[in-house]
């Protein structure tokens, strides 16, 4: 069994999310650091990537709010930061 270059890419993607939840759930990661969402948001996006070669609905429209919900947490990241920075 050969493993094509979207089933590895969206392999990584899964693993980011995964692996994201799993140290939030272990208390080693905080939900509001840049490091999560950039996981989460990257991981949706080699999502994507896979899904557009091998296009399934539901999962390509789970993965796109994926990353809006991504690019909310870094915005808010970034704004928190800068308040602190002033």
């Amino acid at each position: 069994m050969s493993i094509s270059w979207f089933d590895l890419i969206g392999g990584v993607g899964v693993a980011l999310i995964i692996g994201s939840y799993l140290l939030l759930q272990l208390d080693k990661l905080k939900s509001t650091t840049l490091a999560y969402s950039l996981a989460n948001g990257l991981g949706a996006l080699l999502i994507l990537v896979s899904l557009l070669v091998d296009f399934n609905l539901s999962a390509f429209i789970i993965e796109t709010f994926w990353v809006i919900i991504s690019i909310i947490g870094l915005i808010r990241y970034f704004r928190m930061r800068q308040r602190i920075t002033g």
